[in-house]
């Protein structure tokens, strides 16, 4: 995850469109492909969720500040009702989906939102960008009405987007991601748990 853009190198508006085109053949539950992306590129448009999400007069201690610089802004969003409608179609009415949201066990919708950001993120670095999805903490109602998402949508999160800074100080790990990787030997339960 890059967390320090290069603002004078922009991502080309096409390459974007790559990207999520690339993000768009992540699976789904029944193909239902229940995810959005919100696109916000240059100062102008990253600015808006920037002011929503990390008011100028919290930016001061703000331990990223590269990332502030990023040229793109990608906000993936889960549109829960998608799933609703999909399974309320003939070939999936039996589930008894479709009734409603809360008739999900689990949140779909949010899961295959992830996987298509998950491969946005991949396609980002295949092609040599710098991406880093991070958390919107709190502040979901600011930016829905910063970006004008509409109140059945959920967004997951937001991803950041562009070429790495030079500045190799700038790439500095933080406490998590000196966290050591658990082994396959902690994670792996053959057979059962």
């Amino acid at each position: 995850m890059v967390r320090a853009f290069d603002p004078s190198r922009p991502v080309r508006s096409e390459e974007v469109d790559a990207l999520v085109a690339t993000a768009c053949t992540a699976p789904s539950a029944g193909n239902t492909q229940g995810w959005h992306f919100v696109v916000l590129e240059g100062p102008e448009q990253t600015g808006r969720f920037w002011s929503a999400s990390l008011p100028e007069d919290r930016r001061e201690g703000f331990g990223w500040p590269g990332l502030l610089d990023a040229p793109v802004l990608i906000c993936p969003v889960a549109e829960p009702d998608a799933y609703v409608r999909r399974y309320a179609e003939s070939d999936k009415a039996g589930t008894g989906l479709g009734s409603g949201a809360d008739a999900w066990s689990f949140p779909y919708w949010l899961t295959d939102t992830a996987f298509a950001t998950m491969q946005l993120l991949l396609a980002a670095e295949e092609r040599g960008l710098g991406a880093c999805f991070f958390g919107l903490f709190g502040r979901e109602q600011a930016v829905c009405a910063a970006l004008g998402i509409p109140e059945a949508v959920r967004p997951i999160g937001m991803v950041a987007l562009g070429h790495r800074a030079a500045d190799p100080t700038a790439h500095r790990r933080g406490r998590s991601a000196r966290r050591p990787r658990r082994s396959a030997d902690e994670v792996v339960h053959r057979g059962g748990w």
